[in-house]
């Protein structure tokens, strides 16, 4: 019997939420990601290695460019957020970490500064872990995120993701200070 070969799954480029279209990178999409994050830096710096120094526009392509490669060839599948109705790129989400024999996934996020606040990031989620489910048949999906994100887990707790554990002095942030991080997770048979 052949060994599983994710490159033959047949897996949309995009889905739907209410407010949001959420979508694999394309080239271009580099240069408003790249105004995303310059908005969004004073959030993201604690939280988001690729926020600890200013990105040029030209790297946020190339990241948006490798980010669509590793989307087809399914090791990495980064994923834009559109504001449905204006189309305006207001960040990034995905499914990462991934193993393919567990059919096991982490959600990851962000989303503009201007536009926190409204719920956006737990529909993406939402979304997110329904295709998941539907087109990639997970079996667990997680959210990990440090515990001083207290923004990130109460996103997690609005999806319904349920905290497993902390890793307590789990690794060393960049300014060597120790870190916690939270595990949330929903499995196939228990939550979906």
């Amino acid at each position: 019997m052949a060994k599983f070969d994710p490159i033959m799954l047949d897996i949309p480029e995009q889905l739907e939420t209410e407010r949001l279209l959420i979508r694999a990178p394309q080239w271009g999409d580099g240069k408003p990601l790249n105004a995303a994050i310059r908005e969004s830096l004073e959030a993201l710096r604690p939280f988001m290695p690729f926020a600890r120094v200013t990105p040029e526009p030209e790297e946020t392509e190339q990241v948006v460019r490798r980010g669509r490669l590793h989307y087809l060839d399914r090791t990495d599948m980064m994923m834009i957020l559109c504001d449905k109705q204006t189309g305006e790129l207001l960040g990034a989400t995905g499914l990462h970490r991934i193993n393919w024999d567990a059919r096991r996934f982490e959600i990851g996020y962000w989303i503009r500064t201007s536009r926190s606040g409204q719920g956006l990031v737990t529909e993406a989620v939402n979304g997110i872990t329904g295709f998941a489910v539907k087109h990639l048949e997970a079996n667990r999906i997680e959210v990990r995120c440090d515990d001083r994100n207290h923004r990130s887990a109460a996103v997690a707790r609005r999806a319904g993701f349920t905290l497993e554990g902390v890793l307590h002095n789990w690794k060393r942030d960049e300014d060597g200070v120790l870190m916690n991080e939270m595990i949330f997770a929903k499995v196939r048979g228990t939550d979906f």
